[in-house]
């Protein structure tokens, strides 16, 4: 069963400088769900409105960015509400304590002037009712899973790496053991050892609590060890989406046969071919599939009509015209 399901979601960039418009369609149209008890991954490269989709379905709707249509629905506790017509007052009883984020470039989000055992306690005070000795525990229990020594409690931000931030910052996200976590390229600053770490603590509470997670990154070998589901987005649409080893195994879209060739293998030394062009301006996109551009078998029909996300087996989706001919939706 779905713990979110997003509909038809759409969510613009719209500026107003100097007397000109500008609109950016970060998120056009899409559909996508996250079951309960799984771990579902995002993939594209940058820019491509991965971190715009994770911002709507945790409703941090900040100015410029405008939702234009569809609704996300959670499923928590028994209950079924659109958080995006949900009151801030009933956003805040469930944030942090049910569904937690883990912003990109999390290490730059601790208070300056706050010892980390201080942010803990304010973090963790407002959502149970526990006394700073207990807090300071499970903190010290939270901090060791991910490598880090007792001493890091008594610190300032400043006096940490920026590795050592983002663990903190993860920490922080994942210590009241949310039913959903959502995480934005959480292991962008660290190295692979502490990646490893990450990555291991994140899958340990996903089977200890039996949590859903969202994880968003450009690292295709994270996401081939971490996630049960991938969903890759290119220019501001889903394009392809399905179980990780069937994606790995057999990338139907172009576009994601380009990403999944572009990891490196063991004892394979030929030459790693790129994606040919440039992403589409996601403030003028091209009409029909917004990859056409860079396919070398786009069609003519694919120059002017919109792909479908077809279901072609198990779960495994695609929009693609190769495989859904008889689907066409014209723009």
């Amino acid at each position: 069963m779905p713990i979110v399901e997003a509909k038809d979601v759409s969510a613009h960039y719209i500026t107003n400088v100097y007397g000109i418009e500008r609109e950016v369609n970060a998120v056009d149209n899409v559909s996508l769900s996250i079951n309960k008890n799984e771990i579902l991954g995002i993939a594209g490269e940058s820019g491509c409105g991965k971190t715009t989709l994770l911002k709507v379905l945790f409703k941090m709707i900040n100015p410029p960015l405008k939702i234009l249509g569809g609704k996300v629905e959670y499923n928590l506790n028994n209950k079924k509400f659109d958080i995006l017509t949900l009151s801030d007052e009933g956003f805040r009883h469930i944030r942090w304590r049910n569904a937690s984020y883990i912003p990109q470039g999390s290490m730059n989000v601790l208070n300056p002037v706050r010892r980390i055992k201080s942010t803990f306690r304010d973090f963790v005070g407002t959502h149970c009712r526990m006394g700073k000795r207990e807090i300071d525990e499970m903190a010290l229990e939270h901090l060791n899973d991910l490598s880090l020594p007792p001493q890091v409690m008594d610190a300032y931000p400043h006096q940490l790496s920026g590795g050592m931030r983002q663990r903190v910052t993860i920490a922080l996200a994942t210590i009241l053991k949310p039913d959903l976590i959502f995480a934005d390229e959480p292991t962008t600053a660290l190295d692979v050892i502490v990646q490893r770490v990450v990555i291991q603590l994140m899958r340990k509470i996903q089977s200890e609590e039996k949590s859903s997670l969202l994880i968003v990154t450009h690292d295709m070998a994270i996401q081939a060890n971490l996630t049960d589901r991938i969903a890759i987005m290119y220019a501001g649409k889903i394009i392809e989406e399905g179980k990780t080893k069937e994606i790995f195994k057999n990338p139907i879209h172009y576009y994601t046969q380009f990403l999944v060739g572009s990891l490196p293998k063991i004892g394979d030394k030929s030459h790693r071919i790129s994606i040919p062009g440039s992403p589409p301006p996601l403030n003028n996109p091209p009409p029909g599939c917004r990859f056409h551009e860079r396919c070398p078998e786009a069609e003519e029909h694919c120059k002017q009509e919109i792909p479908p996300l077809i279901d072609v087996g198990d779960g495994h989706k695609v929009a693609c015209f190769k495989c859904t001919a008889n689907e066409r939706v014209v723009v």
